[in-house]
């Protein structure tokens, strides 16, 4: 594996935490999850039921930039991390230059998987608010979160 951060990537929903965490365990490799480095307004804010604007991204994503860092430096990482604009994703690649992977699934399939996610500071109403702020990349490996975990990351093993 040439890249030492891996960046799994999506809306709210789409499985990033479970995905990143059995890529990582794949790849014996860390697994962070970057809302564990949101400031707790951007928290409040968000259970709140309050989308984040860009200003409320932008020192939780020079954090997790500097982090970036630090990990390539060390034994890498799987970082899940929404990244859902492309300047955020330029912000995040400004000192590594990380493999980028992207979870998509239906509007329904999404709903359906907050709704039924318990304990979360996200919940189903801001689905769209992500849906509409996404800017869905060219670039990376792209897989659809319809089939089982485990099949998704022999897909992204695969392509990487």
């Amino acid at each position: 594996m040439k890249e030492k951060v891996i960046v799994v990537f999506g809306v709210s929903g789409s499985g990033k935490s479970t995905i990143g965490k059995l890529l990582a365990e794949r790849l014996d490799i860390p697994f962070k999850d970057a809302d564990d480095y949101h400031p707790q307004a951007n928290v409040d804010k968000m259970a709140g039921g309050n989308p984040l604007n860009d200003a409320d991204r932008k020192p939780w994503l020079e954090t997790l930039a500097q982090e970036m860092e630090a990990w390539s430096k060390n034994s890498g990482a799987v970082l899940a991390c929404s990244a859902l604009k492309e300047s955020y994703r330029k912000l995040l690649s400004q000192k590594v230059t990380p493999q980028w992977v992207f979870l998509e699934g239906s509007f329904d399939l999404l709903k359906s998987r907050l709704d039924n996610r318990k304990g979360h500071f996200f919940n189903s109403e801001l689905l769209q608010s992500q849906l509409d702020t996404l800017e869905e990349p060219d670039y990376g490996i792209h897989v659809y979160i319809e089939p089982s975990p485990e099949a998704i990351v022999d897909e992204i093993v695969k392509k990487l």
